[in-house]
């Protein structure tokens, strides 16, 4: 029995047979084992889970789990996926970027008759947040490695509104819609270039978002251009923008609301801020809060974890405190 090409694997769901089954095809009694869903992202970020499929496929295979391959042919397709299986799986693991580690996530939330399993995340994609984040390798081979002989993560999960989740940030304004205008084969040659390029773009349609926001900690109405809240140290690829004391499992976003700079010097001002290079900045408010609350007067448009979320008046986080299982490596104590 030999094992599967990238291409074997693309044109349709197929299962893995474990060692001990391959074993047991000699004549070794092979023993039932744990199942585990492996969904995958074939177009993101360069395209390497291509190259390196096989290799994943075999160091996720020394446990002895019998894996289920798909790979994923449009967005939305492994939230379908996850929220409709019907098997038990010891383990559901993606690649991809951190859209599609957000569709198997909330896929989980909407599966009312599967419990919560722990999730095992390969990234491919151009920035990564989450796993840098949580110390995931962002080589493919080591994060399945990690899968492999790591541990479970309690980390806390965001609900956005009532029937939306998202893994590590909201937001809205300027560059948000960076991540989903960019186009993916754009994004594939030229990387974390391709969002630069694309936010110098937006900067000359910079408008700002009155919002009446409210959570027990902080109450301000206000014009913004820009907001995010998080639970993540790194977002767009930059470290510590959230923040330099971040915990991810402790039930608390944090939030950076971001006022219109007038002229060269308050901008550095707000870039000085956010980069650590300052204490305070009248500009921007920062705060931690596990429930917040943003209305306006018109709908803004939202993502999440880098999506396209839609245009909404009224937005409420709630951070679902240690919801989601996350498999980091053994020696990782975040």
């Amino acid at each position: 029995m030999k094992w599967p090409t990238s291409t074997d694997v693309e044109d349709k769901k197929m299962t893995i047979p474990s060692r001990s089954e391959l074993q047991g095809v000699s004549g070794t009694k092979a023993k039932a084992r744990e199942k585990v869903l492996f969904i995958f992202n074939p177009v993101s970020g360069k395209s390497q889970i291509r190259t390196d499929l096989v290799d994943i496929l075999e160091i996720l295979s020394a446990n002895d789990y019998m894996i289920t391959c798909y790979p994923t042919k449009c967005r939305g397709d492994a939230r379908n996926l996850v929220r409709d299986r019907k098997e038990d799986y010891v383990y559901v693991i993606c690649a991809g970027g951190d859209g599609t580690l957000d569709e198997v996530v909330s896929g989980m939330m909407e599966n009312p008759d599967k419990p919560f399993v722990p999730i095992g995340y390969i990234p491919s994609g151009t920035t990564n947040d989450f796993a840098n984040s949580l110390g995931i390798p962002s080589d493919m081979k080591e994060a399945a490695k990690v899968i492999a002989g790591g541990r479970t993560y309690l980390c806390d999960l965001g609900r956005f509104n009532e029937d939306s989740y998202f893994t590590y940030v909201a937001a809205f304004g300027v560059f948000t819609e960076t991540s989903y205008q960019t186009p993916q084969d754009l994004k594939n040659t030229l990387g974390h270039m391709a969002y630069i390029l694309q936010g110098v773009m937006d900067l000359g349609n910079i408008r700002t978002y009155h919002f009446r926001v409210e959570s027990a900690e902080f109450s301000a109405a206000d014009d913004f251009v820009f907001g995010m809240i998080t639970n993540s140290k790194t977002v767009g690829g930059f470290p510590d923008i959230t923040g330099s004391e971040v915990d991810m499992s402790d039930g608390l976003f944090e939030v950076t609301l971001i006022k219109m700079p007038q002229n060269i010097l308050e901008l550095n001002d707000i870039v000085q801020y956010l980069g650590g290079m300052a204490h305070t900045s009248d500009l921007v408010y920062r705060f931690k809060t596990s429930h917040l609350v943003l209305e306006s007067d018109e709908p803004v448009r939202w993502t999440r974890d880098g999506e396209f979320a839609g245009a909404f008046k009224r937005v409420e986080l709630t951070n679902l405190n240690k919801k989601m299982k996350i498999i980091v490596s053994a020696e990782n104590r975040k």
